[in-house]
């Protein structure tokens, strides 16, 4: 590979680039590998007819240089800071190429070697190995050669972060050699416009972002805290958790962002919201390295319980499981997978081959609190070979649930494939490989775009924008009867499923402190039904007040934003969450306002009875005889009319009722003052008949009368006869008077209608009253006159107060006062005119002769 455009590649410009430690040719004739600088070693490496780089964050700690500008810096270094899981990430892609260069089908013949860095987690680290991987194989080992075919690799796996991922594929992909991250999830790295040659086998953060919003909406947490790291990993993975939550109808109390490198004072600010904090629910989007040092810092001044749930970065960690106050947190996961003979692999580690290795030098005076060489200053033992590495326990040797190192070995074997396609031909069922042919890192990139296979029972391929397949299992942290923090696998989440059957929990979840019931984290308690939410003044909108809906409204779900009214004719129970039909209200015959006033009735039209056959038993005494027998006994016949026609009045409404209730009614009164009318004019005309020379009574006599009580009562038949023909009387729904019953009533039709029947009924009355006045003071010792004015007033006065009574009556009490009107102005004609003469016919028979009803005063 020529390497003389790597600084018009990196920079758009055609001029000399010299990164430190990278040698650049700037002739396009002289292709030599030279150094400038220190070199950066491989922790571990091996020669091959084509190479593989390799970078994993075995470290999480690097120094802080200061530089002074007055001597070459140093390239960045890692600390004494071993992850043993990375560890086991990076002796994942040996066993890999290993296991390919064994194997006869894949590759066959064909040796693969490795160049495989350390990068501390560090954005300089990695840009540092990016440059020396796109400048071929370390010219420390080869000084003076040519940059020839062996010198170049044709891929790299890694990193384990998305922000050294971003600065390595932004240099390595200037020359088209593709990046295979195993754990770098940020939803960025999937532009293929800024990364062309980026894939990865774990799946994007866009994914696990939604997951983890389905899983906080699952559980009914509404108000949730948030955690995350301060890089390219946390903070886009951030962005997408927002979006999804936001969907999801969740709010966040806190958006807290730090990096392990921060001060203590950040890491203590941070512990501190979560401690103030009212959310019970801390979602973590970060890191191991920033989970570690939170961890750390929270377990200084433990926190009240917290529900933690856990993104795939740090969900899974054994070490984190150590801190006992975040048992019961839950989280996606890589699925857990076997990668058979990994083990035996990982344990077969001679002390020979650890001490020739510093990194695994490292690693085994760590495990085993030794050292291989004894130093003056080194307070610890000497290693002996008694070292057992099977006994160890360590997240290196921890090989029971494998999900990030599986996405390792997928990595190595999805660009073997991806090589393999670009070299090798099936011929005759065999496969046939050269590895004489000059390949090149691009053709190798186009090949990894169509990789399609599986490996151990799991699927390898990717789509345009280099993801797989989306599928998380679901983890809880639960503690073992020992008290030990175990993860045990209680669901999945699969992105390849119809949306609303992606999420599925198929097993058993302890929560904060052990308990088995969900935990509730909400600004607010669920609005009950018949409640409505009202949203608290500058809080989220999962922060609200219940408020009791309004009168005729209800809600019928929890958490409703509003209240809607009943249909018209439906009113809500006391709970407010359910409309049933309205209580329908007459006045019915089996009330008990309906049975006194129809007794009333009933009685007064017996009473007139009564007083029709005492009046028919004695129609030859004087005082009958002098009362008009013939126009008394038409007033007891419309008076028990007036009596009965109050009973129309009571029951359900309908059509022919509400006719029948105001005609009869309209019609009898008029009948019956028609009659008390005749009566007085009568009087006054028997008083001007007892005068010398008047001949009155000849132009009032029977027959007269008789015409003069037809004339009158057929003008109110002809009123209520128009009323009915143009705007009849009918049965209505009232639903104003009340709004939580219907009442029943007759609607006027033409209120006209019946002004004209009763204003009629008031000027025939009127009219009487005041002829009986009149007549009151003629002297005649049974003067009738004096009756007929009591009954006029008690009449006229029943009326008047009927109006104002009857409009300012509700309900079926507007009915009732109409019976009452009828029924006391009937008994007041009644008693008025009747009951003193029937008093005198039974108990004072001496005043029922001639000469006392003749005698004057």
């Amino acid at each position: 590979m020529s390497v003389v455009s790597l600084g018009g590649a990196v920079n758009g410009l055609n001029q000399k680039f010299e990164p430190e430690g990278v040698g650049v040719l700037t002739e396009a004739s002289s292709v030599k590998c030279t150094l400038q600088g220190a070199d950066r070693l491989p922790e571990f490496l091996q020669d091959g007819d084509f190479v593989i780089g390799g970078v994993f964050s075995i470290h999480y700690q690097h120094y802080t240089l200061i530089h002074n500008y007055t001597t070459k810096p140093e390239p960045p270094k890692c600390t004494r800071s071993i992850n043993a899981r990375s560890l086991r990430f990076s002796r994942a892609m040996v066993f890999a190429i290993e296991e390919i260069n064994n194997s006869t089908e894949l590759l066959p013949g064909i040796k693969l070697g490795y160049r495989i860095y350390d990068s501390c987690v560090s954005v300089p680290v990695s840009v540092h190995i990016a440059f020396q991987l796109s400048n071929g194989q370390d010219p420390v080992f080869y000084k003076g050669s040519n940059c020839s075919q062996s010198e170049v690799v044709m891929a790299v796996v890694g990193d384990s972060s998305s922000t050294p991922s971003i600065s390595i594929s932004h240099i390595i992909g200037s020359f088209n050699i593709p990046l295979v991250s195993y754990f770098a999830t940020c939803a960025c790295l999937s532009d293929k416009q800024q990364f062309p040659t980026f894939f990865r086998t774990i799946p994007s953060d866009h994914f696990q972002a939604d997951a983890l919003a389905k899983l906080v909406k699952y559980f009914g947490w509404t108000w949730i805290g948030i955690v995350h790291s301060d890089s390219d990993y946390g903070n886009n993975g951030m962005v997408s958790f927002l979006e999804a939550a936001m969907k999801e109808g969740i709010c966040v109390e806190y958006i807290e962002s730090f990096f392990r490198t921060d001060s203590r004072s950040k890491i203590q600010k941070v512990a501190g919201v979560i401690h103030r904090s009212t959310a019970l629910v801390v979602v973590a989007f970060t890191a191991i390295g920033e989970m570690k040092v939170l961890l750390e810092e929270l377990a200084q001044d433990p926190p009240p319980p917290r529900q933690w749930i856990g993104s795939e970065a740090w969900v899974t960690d054994s070490n984190l499981m150590s801190f006992s106050f975040c048992a019961g947190a839950i989280g996606v996961a890589i699925q857990q997978s076997v990668i058979p003979g990994f083990r035996d692999f990982l344990l077969d580690l001679s002390l020979s081959e650890v001490a020739a290795s510093p990194l695994l030098t490292e690693f085994w005076e760590d495990a085993f609190n030794c050292s291989l060489t004894k130093t003056a200053y080194s307070d610890k033992r000497e290693c002996d070979g008694t070292e057992d590495i099977k006994t160890l326990k360590s997240p290196y040797t921890e090989t029971s649930q494998l999900r990030i190192t599986n996405m390792a070995y997928k990595a190595v074997y999805a660009i073997a494939n991806a090589m393999q396609n670009a070299v090798c031909n099936k011929t005759n069922a065999t496969m046939q490989c050269n590895k004489h042919i000059r390949l090149e890192p691009k053709q190798v990139l186009n090949k990894l775009k169509k990789v399609n296979f599986s490996k151990n029972g799991y699927h390898v391929s990717f789509d345009a924008n280099g993801d797989p397949v989306a599928f998380y299992e679901l983890v809880n942290w639960q503690k073992s009867e020992i008290g030990v923090i175990e993860l045990v696998t209680v669901g999945h989440f699969d992105a390849s499923l119809p949306e609303g059957e992606q999420f599925h929990i198929n097993g058993n979840l302890t929560w904060l402190d052990g308990h088995t019931q969900v935990p509730v984290s909400v600004c607010s308690k669920s609005c009950s039904q018949g409640t409505r939410k009202v949203l608290q003044t500058g809080k989220p909108i999962c922060c609200y007040d219940c408020i009791p809906c309004p009168e005729g409204e209800i809600s019928n779900i929890t958490d409703s934003p509003d209240c809607f009214p009943c249909p018209k004719e439906f009113w809500p129970n006391p709970k407010k969450d359910a409309c049933f039909p309205k209580h329908v209200e007459f006045l019915s015959f089996n009330e008990g306002l309906s049975i006194i006033l129809a007794a009333f009735s009933v009685s007064g039209a017996c009473l007139t009875i009564i007083t029709a056959v005492i009046f028919f038993c004695h129609r030859t005494t004087p005082v009958v005889r002098a009362n008009n027998s013939e126009l008394s006994f038409l007033l007891l016949f419309s008076l028990i009319l007036c009596f009965l026609c109050s009973l129309t009045f009571i029951g359900a409404p309908s059509e022919w009722s509400c006719m029948l209730r105001h005609t009869a009614f309209g019609i009898t009164f008029v009948l019956c003052i028609s009659c008390v009318l005749g009566k007085t004019v009568v009087v006054l005309m028997a008083f001007n008949a007892t005068l010398p020379g008047s001949n009155a009574i000849k132009w009032f006599g029977p027959l007269q009368q008789r015409m003069t009580v037809v004339f009158l009562t057929l003008i109110q038949v002809i009123i209520c006869t128009l009323w009915l023909v143009l705007s009849p009387p009918f049965p209505m729904k009232n639903l104003t008077t009340y709004k939580e019953k219907v009442i029943l009533e007759c609607a006027l039709g033409s209120a006209v209608g019946f002004c004209a029947v009763l204003g009629y009924i008031g000027l025939l009355a009127v009219f009487c009253f005041v002829l009986a006045v009149l007549a009151r003071k003629l002297p005649d010792n049974f003067n009738e006159a004096k009756m007929i004015t009591f009954s006029m007033l008690i009449f006229c006065a029943v009326w008047i107060s009927f109006i104002p009574a009857y409009i300012s009556s509700p309900g079926k009490f507007t009915v009732a006062v109409e019976i009452f009107a009828i029924l006391a102005s009937s008994f007041g004609l009644m008693l008025c005119i009747f009951a003193p003469k029937c008093f005198i016919i039974l108990f004072q028979k001496e005043k029922n002769t001639k000469k006392y009803v003749m005698n004057k005063k």
